[in-house]
């Protein structure tokens, strides 16, 4: 679990989150290079890489929870490319019990601005699934509910410009304007495991991800042998 006294956009740290921050981007593009691993054993190059997709992927869980969800089984599907099937890159599903949690699904449907906004509107009763309220962020879904946020409690919806003098006014039921977030477009994309409909800020939980030859689904800041290292960290050391 991040220790709560670091900043999380330490930019001596480089530490990478699920945030549109500035910080964070900045962050991301300066550990944008070949893994560093020449004076390095190969237990300190999975400890690196252990440390390095976890404070992405949960830094907000402990390792003992994460641990709890950790599969040595990793799902794939069966689909062929022309003549050639080539192996998925399949190691970054290590973390793909983690994107059931509402926190999670919230940020990468761009319904927050980063994982821990996201623990906020939970927490604040703005987060309904299925119809009911959900209080905890760490609630895990299951295939095909539909988590809706209050539109008020989306930070990139803005209301109208009020009426000017003479025009009608407002009756509180019009639409609101998208409104962007400075450095967040290169995270507005949505994941093929949800369906986001925008004009209900609701988003339906398809399925849990998978891999295909040549892509994986979850989004990650990190190459595919970074998350191996990390899995076989984990495959070795579990507990």
């Amino acid at each position: 679990m991040r220790n709560t006294k670091i900043p999380a956009y330490s930019l001596r740290r480089q530490m990478i989150r699920m945030s549109w921050n500035k910080y964070n981007l900045y962050n991301m593009a300066q550990r944008t290079r070949a893994l560093n691993s020449a004076n390095k054993t190969l237990y300190q190059q999975k400890w690196a890489s252990k440390k390095d997709t976890r404070a992405y992927h949960g830094d907000q869980i402990t390792e003992r929870q994460f641990q709890s969800m950790f599969d040595t089984r990793l799902p794939t599907a069966n689909t062929k490319v022309g003549a050639d099937e080539p192996h998925p890159p399949v190691f970054s599903l290590t973390f793909a019990e983690l994107e059931r949690r509402l926190d999670f699904i919230l940020f990468r449907s761009n319904l927050a601005p980063s994982v821990y906004a996201a623990r906020q509107l939970v927490g604040h009763g703005k987060v309904k699934i299925n119809g009911k309220a959900m209080p905890f962020p760490s609630h895990r879904v299951a295939d095909g509910d539909i988590v809706s946020v209050e539109p008020k409690a989306v930070s990139t919806l803005k209301k109208v410009a009020a009426p000017k003098e003479g025009e009608a006014e407002l009756t509180g039921k019009e639409p609101m304007d998208f409104v962007p977030h400075k450095f967040s477009q290169p995270f507005l994309f949505v994941p093929d495991y949800l369906e986001v409909n925008y004009n209900t800020c609701s988003v339906c939980f398809l399925r849990s991800p998978i891999s295909r030859p040549g892509k994986t689904e979850i989004p990650s800041p990190f190459a595919p042998q970074v998350h191996q290292l990390a899995y076989e960290f984990y495959a070795r050391n579990r507990k």
